[in-house]
């Protein structure tokens, strides 16, 4: 369920889940790499970015409507 927002957290995640489906890093990259060794650092940051975001969203995943395709029952 992507529709209505039913609280900030259900929000939170889908624009989380957004950002992490939808932003295209490519002309960032292409800005910032030269060398193998720039290109080393650029995929280790852009994936830890991806990882900090996808530890907010499973944060989140309790919270979420019972009904959302992600839910979660707490741990």
């Amino acid at each position: 369920m992507k529709g209505r927002a039913v609280s900030v957290v259900h929000v939170e995640y889908e624009v989380l889940q957004h950002l992490l489906e939808e932003i295209e890093l490519s002309a960032l990259k292409e800005r910032m790499i030269n060398d193998d060794v720039t290109k080393k650092r650029f995929d280790s940051g852009a994936n830890n970015v991806a990882g900090l975001v996808q530890n907010m969203m499973d944060r989140r995943k309790h919270k979420l409507p019972k009904d959302h395709v992600d839910y979660e029952v707490k741990k």
